[in-house]
């Protein structure tokens, strides 16, 4: 048995994939100890892990504070993060014995962290990986676009936190990569080559397992007839950029007086008696099972987070994504890319627009079609089963050879 740390933010786009893979750890007989925000704490106590967390308001204020306009500004603020994370992290561990560190992709401390502790490292990226050319290109509007007079702090900045890095905790930052995403010897993605774009581009330190899914309810608990009518149409956008009352009050205007029976899900920054009169064809929570709806979802209607995609994809559900921001136009291009769906903007979307797209993808077979294929593709990739055997192949090489150099 091997003493697993591991190393999370606070979203749940980057918690939910790993649920699956911590359980599978600990049904072989790993001890897992989860850092996370106190949020996640029940969630993951579930799985039988030791939990324990990090202050989150500072965590946010932090990376706030290195500015949102540019992606140096959030490597920045990656860099201030660590300096909160590090130290609580060291204290809360000291004197504890741990085999390897599993890190999230895009947590700027957790390559740091070990690089410090000196473990074998393990890179979760619940985000489509990417490779040093592609993160390149993100970075250099910055240096081609944008007036010194903005540019200059900017880099100044991010080289005077990583010299304090290096001064405070003996790490060396070599570049921007490798704060925001994180380098290890073993990246486990939590997608397959074939919908990664550029899959291809990825070496074999790069295993593409498939969604990782665990469902975090039961039907009991969502308890509506709607989910066992045969044309379901799904709609949510997620658990971060919800706060759209217009965006649903369209919903609810284009899909009145059809055949289709909905459920939507708005989160908890509207209430439901915000949005008037609901249409008797309707039935609207501020929560449901995603994964249990999606099991018989005709349609889903979303915003194009990673989780969410993954889901709709891998219980064979045709998508219509709306982005609202982060990487969802990359998997929105994604999706229709490989034909499995369509992208509409929400800027200028009306709800004739929303009614006659959802028809069409209703009513055309290869939407469906194309579904099954990457549907096939996420199945056969094995998920948090698959994740665990590549973590364990990794961790088995290592174990060798230092016996070996022993």
């Amino acid at each position: 048995m091997a003493r697993v740390l591991f190393i999370n933010g606070g979203s749940e786009g980057h918690i939910n994939p790993t649920i699956g893979v911590v359980q599978e750890l600990i049904s072989r007989g790993e001890e897992v100890v989860y850092f996370c925000i106190e949020a996640f704490r029940e969630r993951i106590e579930k799985t039988g892990a030791s939990v324990r967390t990090f202050d989150d308001q500072k965590l946010i204020k932090a990376f706030i504070s290195g500015g949102r306009n540019y992606v140096l500004e959030r490597v920045n603020g990656l860099l201030l993060t660590a300096d909160i994370i590090i130290p609580s992290v060291l204290e809360q561990i000291e004197g504890e014995h741990f085999d390897y560190i599993i890190h999230d992709s895009m947590f700027g401390c957790g390559h740091m962290l070990a690089h410090i502790l000196k473990l074998p490292a393990v890179n979760s990226s619940t985000s489509f990986a990417q490779t040093k050319d592609s993160f390149h290109k993100m970075l250099e509007p910055l240096f081609t676009e944008v007036s010194p007079e903005i540019a200059e702090p900017i880099k100044d900045k991010f080289n005077s936190l990583t010299a304090m890095m290096k001064e405070k905790y003996g790490v060396e930052i070599h570049s921007p990569y490798e704060v925001f995403c994180n380098p290890a010897p073993l990246t486990i993605v939590y997608t397959t080559r074939e919908f990664q774009p550029d899959g291809e581009a990825f070496d074999q330190t790069y295993k593409f397992v498939g969604p990782s899914i665990s469902s975090g309810f039961t039907q009991e608990n969502f308890g509506s007839p709607a989910i066992e009518e045969k044309n379901l149409i799904y709609i949510s956008l997620g658990t971060v950029f919800n706060q759209a009352i217009d965006f649903y009050k369209l919903c609810l205007e284009a899909f009145k007086n059809t055949d289709h029976p909905i459920v939507m899900a708005i989160g908890n920054k509207v209430h439901i008696s915000d949005l008037g009169e609901i249409p008797k064809n309707f039935t609207v929570k501020n929560y449901v099972p995603q994964t249990d709806v999606l099991q018989q979802a005709k349609l889903f209607i979303t915003h194009g987070g990673m989780n969410s995609t993954h889901e709709g994809l891998y219980y064979g559900v045709p998508l219509i994504v709306i982005p609202q921001s982060a990487d969802q136009p990359i998997l929105a291009r994604q999706v229709a890319t490989i034909g499995a769906g369509i992208q509409l903007q929400m800027q200028s979307l009306t709800a004739n627009q929303l009614r006659e797209a959802a028809d069409h993808v209703l009513s055309h077979s290869s939407f469906k079609q194309s579904v099954a294929n990457i549907r096939e593709s996420f199945q056969k990739a094995g998920g948090s089963h698959q994740a665990v055997n590549e973590i364990f192949q990794f961790w088995t090489l290592h174990f060798e050879s230092l016996q070996r150099f022993d």
